[in-house]
């Protein structure tokens, strides 16, 4: 934080007076707010792309001059890899409208801003694209077959092979470049795609709209910034409302474009969407299941619900990608209902394990759970015949339960237990742990945690997690 520091004592003649950290997006570049001490505040940007920063830098200085509202850049580091921002506070237009997300009914507060926002974009997209050298756009100049095979190899990789789903690699290979074709058979090279047109990248100041994370714009078709925004995952919006915007949006592109014909218009734009839905859980594959960033994950079911609408209608030219996207919408259902029921089931983790490694650890997050100890217990591992064979071995089992001194201990163990797994069904808790621990967790342990495994999962309506951590079984 040291470098905004000294931009913004630059720029002010000022040290800050407070810096906060905000939170972190998609990218990997780190945001802070610096305050003076009149209580006046900078966004500080500190990126880890020279490239993607100077083309943030570059755009928002020439959308200024289309008086385009987006934030004023104040001040850049001489190296370009940290600057600061206009702030444009911290409410977004995702967070304003987050009542009609939550229940699908928009106030006329948040439509009149929705429909502020889809009304701008055709300036973006022709005012944006004048005199615009689209050199600077990074990391591409232009929406083409390259980085649109990038895009489907994306979902491919990252989101349908990581599913586990079957497919003929071949037979999507033929589809994609058909749907290649399809996208690239309208494209407006004179146009600017702004590529991330969505809700989260709008910001709301005195209930007017700026524009921001504009970086991954290049030459394009109009198509994807539309359905970017009409078709944004968690957006939620109702077919009426999403209708009334598309009709906004066309009625000001036709100042820039008077002969649009807006049948053609929007069967092209189905196939954006479709793109478009398919960029997006490539990323959320990327984003949420390689990279563990659960809330990425938690958007997955939105973009299905919209993928699924919009495939009740056909694709003539892809019939074997969507013939793949039905199975994977299937699929995705039947795991959401599988997760659904897990989520209300009580979860009975148990451990058998050996007390020269330590005990186990409750990775539910919640602690607690009970651990008996069965050194008490005679061990067959004092003896030859037993040294090589475990608690789940019939003759360690005849030993152990001989003089009956593991059969009374086990007892108490199933009296604690019944109560325990009643009063959290009864709670509809969701975990609890129980370790048997012994010498070298082989015998002892190991029958202990198998037997109370198998007692609970014919007496109770509860999923067994069963773990003997020092055996390979």
């Amino acid at each position: 934080m040291n470098e905004l520091s000294d931009l913004f004592l630059r720029y002010t003649n000022r040290q800050p007076k407070a810096i906060e950290i905000l939170p972190e997006s998609g990218s990997n570049r780190k945001y802070y707010r610096l305050t003076d001490i009149g209580n006046k505040t900078v966004i500080g940007v500190i990126g880890t792309s020279l490239d993607e920063n100077l083309t943030f830098i570059k755009l928002s200085n020439h959308f200024k001059k289309f008086f385009l509202p987006v934030p004023e850049i104040l001040f850049v580091a001489e190296d370009n890899m940290s600057y600061l921002l206009e702030d444009l506070g911290n409410t977004s237009l995702f967070d304003f409208i987050s009542e009609g997300r939550k229940t699908g009914i928009f106030s006329e507060e948040e439509q009149i801003l929705l429909k502020e926002t889809i009304d701008s974009l055709p300036d973006f997209q022709y005012k944006g694209a004048e005199n615009l050298d689209f050199s600077i756009c990074y990391p591409q100049t232009e929406f083409d077959r390259r980085t649109i095979m990038w895009d489907l190899n994306y979902f491919k990789y990252c989101f349908l092979k990581v599913s586990g789903l079957e497919f003929r690699e071949d037979l999507l290979e033929n589809d994609f470049e058909q749907f290649s074709n399809i996208l690239l058979s309208d494209n407006r090279s004179t146009t600017f795609m702004y590529r991330d047109f969505q809700s989260r990248n709008v910001m709301v100041v005195d209930k007017k709209v700026y524009f921001i994370d504009f970086q991954g714009g290049r030459r394009g078709p109009v198509y994807y910034d539309v359905a970017s925004f009409l078709w944004q995952a968690k957006a939620n919006f109702p077919n009426s409302l999403r209708n009334d915007l598309l009709k906004v949006y066309l009625q000001s592109l036709k100042k820039y474009q008077p002969d649009v014909n807006e049948n053609s218009f929007k069967e092209q734009l189905r196939y954006f969407v479709l793109f478009r839905i398919l960029q997006v859980l490539g990323a959320y594959g990327f984003r949420g299941y390689i990279e563990k960033k659960s809330h990425f994950l938690e958007s997955i079911p939105y973009a299905f619900a919209n993928l699924k609408e919009l495939l009740e209608t056909s694709f003539p030219t892809c019939f074997y990608l969507q013939e793949i996207l039905q199975q994977l919408i299937q699929k995705e259902e039947l795991k959401r209902q599988a997760e659904i029921i897990e989520k209300d089931q009580l979860i009975v983790t148990i451990y058998s394990f050996s007390y020269r490694k330590g005990i186990p650890e409750d990775t539910s997050g919640n602690g607690g759970g009970y651990v008996f100890d069965c050194r008490s217990i005679h061990n067959p591992g004092r003896y030859e015949a037993y040294k090589k064979l475990t608690g789940l071995d019939q003759p360690v089992i005849d030993f152990l339960e001989k003089d009956g001194e593991i059969t009374l201990f086990m007892k108490n163990v199933y009296a604690l237990a019944n109560k325990h797994v009643e009063r959290y069904l009864e709670r509809k808790f969701t975990h609890l742990m129980f370790s048997f621990g012994c010498t070298g967790g082989q015998h002892r342990s190991v029958y202990a945690a198998q037997h109370l495994a198998d007692y609970l999962s014919q007496k109770y309506p509860v999923k067994i997690v069963l773990k003997h951590r020092e055996q390979n079984f």
